[in-house]
């Protein structure tokens, strides 16, 4: 898998010919060479100082290598003591990173990255005698990872466990988590390079810990970044990153600011999913953007069927309608995509480090948790429908049928808009929900994206309020048959669930997106009258 060719290939003549120019201008200005040497002047000055403290990511590849000898090392102690399930409580790239990494390579990785009651509980209700937690976090300070080891460490406590000895941190140095980690005595803390954004740590302690201790080689996946790096820094027509960027960039300007993301056999577990966060957050902002959109696989609707507003991108060979194409080890798709989403914000004239527009969402939830009257009174819908309580925006009169309205709402995407389905379920329990992103983009036409909340608030929520603002918002949530409380919180975990979704409601409306929310009363029942709605509304 080292040797693995990387490569890109533009397949649509049109798009070749249209990113030409940008790829002559980004060999010109020996774009991919700074990138490597890490000049923070590349996105301008406005961009300058954030990007100063954020370029570490394109040395991790040497970095990291200490990582491997101290992972294998506490893994073994570990497996001595009988500790041999790996729990992962991170949000972003604390946890897309790992979880492709362990998918990819097939070992047991539990990933909770979810306020959702039912799924943290079941994780719970594992065997705990064998649990080992890793609490991953750049702050300290994310609601849901705090909120899972607050929860873990109770659990352990009860259980007669010595909670300490079964908690591992990845943080910054300094942090808050770091501080709390040594008053806690937890088992180990792991410092990452603070000078790496979330969605570029993937070859950090954030992806490599939790992965390497679930049995993952990461010695070898950086072998294969190690392998990539001189080719993605090279002032190349025929580099991989200059040429992937050119072909985004090339295609944005010609109106199509979607990029459909699909497997055609590249040997790599859900990468797709990593790749959103990477290049939503990224570039989605000051009204721009690349918005990504991950399918099941090329014969998928939103890939098949791309119109001109979508660019599709086969991660693996070339297949189908497929008008970009990747190939590569995971480790060297890693530092690709990351080269080439650093690259495209060039392109598209914006930071691709910051993320401007994260923070109002959790801001919005916080005023609510503040005032939990807020999420428990007040709420009327405007009809229900069975087990769906319906609550349509402005402009959606909502007094019909679940399909009436479902057809109403569609009607206010704008032409080459697009339709963002975002579940606060349980992604294990309620994973049938997934199946509505390809019936409503057969049915309606529109790319159609699919996120689990609160998952797409640390990733394609940054572009949702930053981004192309032609998207509507279905909102689907769910009564919770148990609840569970955050120890030392004034708030259950569908407390905050439910306060996240109606906070990212909340400043979405704001900006004149339409949201409708859908409140399943009963989630198995609430799905299935949705599904046949949906194949109603046409």
């Amino acid at each position: 898998m080292v040797g693995e060719e990387l490569t890109v290939t533009i397949s649509d003549e049109e798009l070749a010919a249209q990113a030409a120019p940008l790829v002559d201008e980004l060999v010109a200005d020996q774009v991919a060479s700074k990138v490597a040497a890490q000049d923070p002047t590349l996105w301008g000055a406005d961009a300058e100082s954030e990007a100063s403290i954020r370029l570490s990511w394109t040395t991790l590849h040497k970095s990291s290598r200490p990582l491997i000898g101290e992972i294998e090392a506490l893994g073994e102690e570990l497996r001595s003591e009988g500790v041999d399930r790996i729990v992962l409580a991170g949000m972003g790239g604390s946890s897309l990173a790992p979880e492709v990494i362990a998918a990819t390579e097939n070992v047991a990785l539990t990933v909770l990255d979810t306020t959702d009651p039912g799924q943290v509980a079941d994780a719970l209700a594992g065997d705990l005698q064998r649990t080992v937690l890793v609490v991953s976090s750049k702050s300290g300070g994310t609601v849901e990872t705090d909120s899972h080891r607050r929860i873990f460490a109770k659990a352990f406590a009860d259980n007669g466990i010595d909670a300490a000895r079964r908690i591992v941190v990845v943080t910054d140095p300094g942090s808050p988590l770091s501080e709390l980690a040594e008053k806690e005595g937890y088992r180990k803390v792991f410092l990452a390079d603070p000078h790496v954004g979330g969605r570029y740590s993937a070859l950090t302690a954030f992806g490599l810990v939790p992965a390497g201790l679930a049995g993952a080689d990461i010695a070898r996946l950086l072998d294969q970044a190690a392998a990539a790096a001189q080719v993605l820094g090279a002032d190349s027509a025929d580099n991989p990153a200059v040429k992937l960027a050119a072909a985004w960039g090339a295609a944005h300007n010609a109106g199509a600011e979607k990029v459909v993301l699909a497997d055609t056999g590249s040997g790599i577990t859900g990468f797709a999913d990593w790749a959103e966060q990477l290049i939503a957050e990224s570039t989605g902002k000051l009204g721009t953007g690349l918005l990504p959109v991950a399918v099941d696989g090329p014969a998928a609707p939103g890939f098949a069927d791309a119109g001109a507003d979508a660019t599709p991108v086969a991660i693996g060979p070339v297949t189908g309608a497929a008008k970009v194409a990747t190939t590569g080890s995971l480790g060297a798709q890693f530092l690709l995509w990351e080269f080439a989403t650093a690259i495209a914000g060039r392109l598209l004239k914006i930071n691709p480090f910051d993320q401007p527009d994260v923070e109002a969402a959790k801001k919005a939830a916080r005023s609510l948790l503040d005032d939990p009257s807020k999420l428990t009174g007040g709420e009327t819908p405007t009809a229900v429908d069975d087990a769906v309580e319906i609550f349509a925006p402005a402009g959606v009169s909502g007094d019909g049928s679940l399909s009436d309205v479902l057809r109403e709402f569609l009607a206010t995407a704008p032409e080459g808009g697009y339709l963002a389905v975002q579940a606060y379920l349980d992604r294990l329990d309620d994973a049938s929900a997934a199946l509505l992103r390809p019936e409503l983009a057969k049915r309606t036409g529109l790319q159609t994206t699919f996120g689990w909340g609160p998952r797409f608030l640390h990733s394609t929520g940054q572009y949702h309020k930053g981004g192309h603002q032609n998207g509507i918002f279905l909102q689907i949530t769910g009564a919770n048959e148990d609840d569970l409380d955050v120890p030392d919180r004034p708030y259950t975990l569908g407390q905050l669930q439910h306060a996240q979704a109606l906070g990212d409601g909340q400043v979405l409306t704001e900006r004149g997106r339409p949201v409708l929310r859908l409140h399943l009363t009963d989630r198995a029942a609430g799905l299935a009258e949705l599904m046949r709605a949906v194949q109603e509304a046409e």
